[in-house]
């Protein structure tokens, strides 16, 4: 679940938080102190990065036994023991902030994707997120999207070619951008020639651009993307289109229109929302597996 890149950021991050050593537990906790230690809930969400703060106490010292009580993407409420830490009270108390701090915001992320989530059942569509991620946490902040029942969209620049209008203004037009696209990907690798093609439209008229040069320059799209289209538009787009490409709704799209997004039947609605202004769920480290 946690790639080399992710392992090595808590490192990164363990050694930012610890710098050359752990000062108040070293002087008021005796060396050879065993104790147990609880990760509790103190509102009610999902929770994610459980698996996240085991490598976070694993790396503080490998000893430490770790249960997860609860597991990531599950919902929790107020006073629910998630995590159950045994080992030396040091240890415990070293690896407490960062171990939090990578969960309370990965759940935050969790519990406000599952929300939209649930604003969209009984619908088609699903919700996506984008690259408005906090830069070096982006693995984990994606991670926690599908812990809460949402999708990933692209992970960064290189895994997807996504014309957007500012790509499409600098080439000319929607079908200079797709031709030069086509071209480029003629003079790659098989690998890049894979890669999935999404467009940014701004209007039905760069829908049909898009859709014709597809055809001529035999570039499948694999999405289309409706950028600040209203929910009447993308419903007439959903009618046009949806048998040709699926599509996504993107931009303006918050937890109070996306119902309305959902029922136009579009694939997809993509939203910064979930990641780029989180709230962190409220999660504490205690002695004791209660709540006070």
């Amino acid at each position: 679940m946690l790639n080399v890149d992710m392992k090595n950021f808590i490192s990164l991050a363990l050694n930012e938080d610890l710098g050359s050593g752990d000062v108040t537990s070293e002087s008021s906790v005796p060396a050879d102190l065993a104790q147990k230690g609880y990760i509790l809930a103190k509102e009610s969400g999902v929770v994610a990065g459980v698996e996240v703060a085991r490598e976070v106490f694993y790396q503080v010292n490998p000893e430490i036994h770790f249960t997860a009580k609860i597991k990531d993407g599950s919902s929790v409420k107020f006073g629910d023991v998630v995590i159950e830490l045994d080992g030396l009270a040091r240890d415990i108390l070293t690896g407490e902030r960062l171990a939090l701090n990578f969960m309370q915001r990965m759940s935050g992320i969790a519990t406000r994707t599952s929300e939209v989530v649930k604003l969209l059942e009984g619908t088609p569509t699903k919700v996506l997120d984008t690259r408005k991620t906090t830069p070096g946490l982006r693995a984990f902040e994606k991670q926690a999207v599908v812990m809460g029942g949402g999708v990933n969209h692209r992970m960064g620049l290189y895994d997807m070619i996504l014309l957007k209008d500012n790509h499409v203004d600098y080439a000319g037009s929607m079908t200079s951008a797709i031709e030069k696209v086509a071209q480029y990907l003629k003079d790659r690798s098989p690998v890049l020639q894979e890669l999935p093609l999404v467009i940014e439209t701004r209007s039905f008229t760069e829908m049909e651009d898009a859709i014709s040069a597809s055809v001529k320059s035999g570039i499948p799209i694999e999405r289309i993307l409706l950028d600040n289209f209203s929910p009447n538009k993308v419903s007439e787009a959903v009618e046009r289109y949806s048998h040709l490409v699926s599509l996504e709704a993107s931009g303006g799209i918050t937890p109070t229109n996306v119902r309305d997004y959902g029922e136009t039947g579009v694939d997809f609605v993509s939203m910064g929302y979930m990641t780029h202004s989180v709230k962190s769920l409220d999660l504490s480290l205690k002695s004791t597996p209660h709540v006070k």
